[in-house]
């Protein structure tokens, strides 16, 4: 059982030689690649001694059992543990997305229902900044767009991370929050104090290590340059300050205005342009792969609906897990990692079951 280990112990002890050589530090690309494999592989090292101590253990329990009963009193907790590690380590041997350390760009745009739905869209990125900020990571809105009321047309909010464990990553998180958010609730503007439903889409891509992991050719950008609209000083509608970035081969658009210069906009633009090429090409990898795809809670159809914030209960509920709780002022507030959870279990366990059956 868990033969397979052998391999990674090897290859564990392999970075740990990688880590210690200063030359590797000296690129900071290659070091960050080989932190991450080191410290996804540590995770699977320790739950690997802690099985094989429990099952050497209980090995002895049984030979001992005969001349000692109180060895026989022990078997039984034995084997529990050994069955709740192996599953431990089942789970950790599961292959991982290969973006699960990545830091994230995520998009949050209002959908149907008007100045309610970028009431939602306001409410929705102060929960993902709450649970960053529990989470301890650091955020940065790029893009943003107001709309009346306080609300928001569209965000796009950077999210970094502080682990190399490709389990802490913020990919690994927040990578299931792509769809369509629904709310039912009461809106501010309602005097009749009907409930309402509308709706917000968030989108979610894998931000970009180095510029050089994603290829663009200038050849293949169509930029245009234009007045900037809406609040920002004096450099708005004064400069043609905005840009609008259109990669031709996948017809992906990004348009930048928050910045005061054109190549700030310019350098934002081609940021989250990387990360939406480099999340394209996983689709496309993953549509081949349809076993990947099929094992995933993540879903790549933008349009569908995948959780609804039902405010008059208090209720949350996830569509593709199953989860519910009547928390849901709590999870406003950034407790999210419940709900989150839900969606890496029933990932994982789709997983499982899929490499069972090919086994």
């Amino acid at each position: 059982m868990f033969e397979s280990v052998a391999t990674l112990v090897t290859e564990h002890d392999d970075l740990q030689g990688q880590l210690a050589d200063p030359e590797l530090h000296s690129n900071p690309a290659r070091s960050k690649k080989v932190n991450r494999r080191y410290a996804e592989l540590s995770r699977i090292i320790v739950a690997y001694n802690e099985w094989k101590e429990i099952a050497d253990n209980l090995e002895a329990a049984r030979e001992l059992s005969d001349e000692d009963e109180s060895f026989a009193d022990e078997i039984p907790g034995l084997e529990e543990q050994l069955d709740a590690t192996a599953e431990k380590l089942r789970r950790l041997l599961i292959p991982r997305d290969p973006n699960d350390s990545r830091d994230v760009i995520m998009e949050i745009k209002m959908g149907e229902g008007g100045a309610e739905s970028a009431l939602f869209a306001a409410d929705l990125l102060r929960m993902y900044l709450h649970y960053a900020e529990s989470k301890r990571w650091k955020t940065e809105i790029i893009e943003q767009t107001s709309s009346d009321l306080g609300g928001i047309k569209d965000v796009q909010l950077a999210i970094k991370g502080n682990s190399t464990d490709p389990a802490e990553g913020v990919w690994a998180h927040l990578k299931y929050e792509g769809g369509v958010h629904r709310v039912q609730r009461v809106p501010a503007t309602e005097s009749q104090g009907r409930i309402h439903t509308s709706a917000a889409g968030v989108l979610v891509f894998p931000e970009v290590d180095e510029p050089e992991e994603v290829e663009i050719s200038p050849n293949d950008l169509k930029i245009d340059v234009y007045r900037s609209s809406g609040p920002g000083g004096q450099s708005v509608n004064t400069t043609d300050s905005a840009v609008r970035i259109t990669h031709l081969p996948t017809g992906i658009v990004v348009a930048m205005q928050n910045e005061k210069s054109q190549l700030q906009n310019r350098e934002a633009g081609m940021r989250v342009l990387r990360a939406r090429v480099l999340a394209r090409q996983q689709e496309e990898i993953d549509a081949e792969a349809s076993a990947v795809r099929k094992s995933q809670i993540r879903t790549m159809d933008r349009s569908e609906r995948i959780r609804t914030y039902n405010f008059p209960e208090n209720r949350i509920a996830d569509h593709r897990t199953g989860y519910k709780s009547y928390n849901l002022d709590a999870v406003m507030n950034g407790a999210l990692e419940p709900v989150i959870e839900s969606c890496i279990t029933a990932d994982e366990e789709s997983r499982l079951a899929e490499i069972g059956d090919k086994e």
